[in-house]
């Protein structure tokens, strides 16, 4: 069981006040769960808890990576510079075939959760090959995860057999069901690399099993251009023909959309995770997230994986997703850090499958990250909007997830992050005489 924790002397993140904090108090946690929080007035010691003195720090809720391929840290920097097709064919795919195996799968993700870890996530919507290893992988670590398995039309590292891969799927979220921390999931990798026939049986598994569907949309302009062609319509309008489309869906990227994609959207209720970064290394264009907030629709935000971003820090993230769309609409209030804040811990935790996030409340799941303000590019601190500004992963001091303290001053405690450093890095070496 958790211990009891005290977070004591901090500024309090409540993003609704106007500077979008509350100065000295206090957060509770017992159970996994946050038991009471307030000014530091109204704060009652508790002989049993272990107290963190949190002077010059912001307590937030932990951040929300809502799409992520943790696994492919391994092929961070691999082929860079290049356009997505490109790089998912001629280097990616073959990577992959070459080299993921359940051994890649499970330390490469542990690796990803350290970065994430260290950066201030909490909780990741992972999607890959080898799913159970990288579910065994956070779970371990400590993360909080929605895990889905991925489906494709060719063989694939785990699923030779293609007629397998909702099986798999299937087997998967059996598997997982249940799980404290994790979540399971199906991923159905995107309309261009799955046929119809797939995706329905996909979308007819999540259904069945009452769990999330991931799918990347609508990414580039060819994919756009190649179901138009082929299907006489855009792909938000394609999987809406096909009946995908619904409050459990989770559409990745969803960059290349028109108004009446938009009206699709909102009106089935399925949600977005945009990848800013993500889309912008590798040239797929910029989503119309500003549309999609006013159109009702759930905004969360992603990294990616590391081969096309090649970071995990949501910290980066936030800035640049904010900064962008100012620049796409030439209005410095398009896309306000209040917005991106929200969701990156509030609307990203909205998404299907997300339990925990969005504020700090009482009996919401104690998923919490001190951020060190005292620090000179945090000063002066006069609004939570610096964080999306100014603030940098490396400024996260400690991390609390369901109640437990994973990570304190800078320390992570719940695995041996040099070891999986020495892991992956042999793995590396193995990658690199390929190239």
């Amino acid at each position: 069981m958790n211990k009891k924790i005290a977070i004591i002397n901090a500024k309090l993140f409540a993003p609704d006040a106007p500077e979008g904090f509350v100065a000295d108090g206090f957060v509770a946690i017992g159970a996994g769960r946050i038991t009471a929080l307030g000014p530091m007035a109204r704060y009652v010691p508790a002989p049993s808890a272990e107290v963190i003195d949190a002077c010059g720090s912001l307590v937030m809720p932990g951040l929300v990576n809502g799409h992520n391929h943790a696994a492919m840290t391994l092929f961070r920097g691999l082929a860079d510079d290049l356009p997505l097709m490109d790089w998912l064919t001629q280097h990616i795919f073959p990577a992959e075939a070459r080299f993921v195996t359940p051994e890649m799968v499970y330390w490469c993700t542990r690796l990803a959760a350290a970065e994430m870890i260290m950066s201030g996530t909490t909780t990741v919507a992972d999607a890959y090959f080898y799913e159970d290893e990288a579910a065994r992988a956070l779970v371990e670590t400590g993360m909080r995860a929605v895990a889905a398995q991925g489906i494709i039309d060719f063989p694939a590292p785990g699923v030779p057999d293609p007629a397998e891969n909702v099986a798999a799927a299937g087997r998967f979220i059996g598997r997982w069901q249940g799980s404290d921390l994790l979540t399971p999931a199906v991923f159905a990798h995107s309309p261009y690399t799955c046929s119809s026939r797939t995706l329905v049986r996909a979308k007819e598994l999540a259904r069945a099993r009452n769990v999330p569907f991931f799918i990347h949309l609508a990414e580039t302009r060819a994919e756009s251009g190649l179901l138009a062609a082929k299907w006489q319509g855009s792909p938000a309008a394609y999987l809406q023909s096909l009946d995908l489309l619904d409050e459990q869906t989770v559409c990745v990227h969803a960059v290349w959309l028109d108004e009446h994609d938009i009206s699709l959207l909102a009106a089935s209720r399925a949600a977005v995770v945009t990848c800013p970064q993500s889309n912008m290394k590798l040239a797929s264009g910029i989503a119309p997230v500003a549309e999609l907030l006013a159109a009702g629709v759930r905004v969360g935000l992603g990294t990616d994986g590391c081969a096309s971003n090649n970071d995990l820090d949501l910290f980066g993230e936030m800035d640049t997703c904010a900064k962008l769309h100012k620049l796409r609409s030439q209005d410095p209030a398009a896309l306000k850090a209040r917005d991106v804040l929200r969701m990156a811990t509030g609307h990203g935790a909205g998404l299907p499958g997300f339990a925990a996030g969005g504020g700090l409340a009482v009996g919401r799941p104690a998923d919490v990250i001190l951020v060190d303000l005292d620090q000179p590019h945090l000063t002066p601190f006069y609004s939570v909007d610096n964080l999306v500004y100014a603030a940098g992963g490396a400024d996260v001091k400690s991390v609390i997830i369901n109640g437990r303290l994973v990570m304190a001053d800078r320390r992570i405690l719940t695995f041996d992050v040099a070891e999986t450093m020495e892991m992956v890095a042999g793995m590396a070496a193995e990658v690199k005489k390929m190239r």
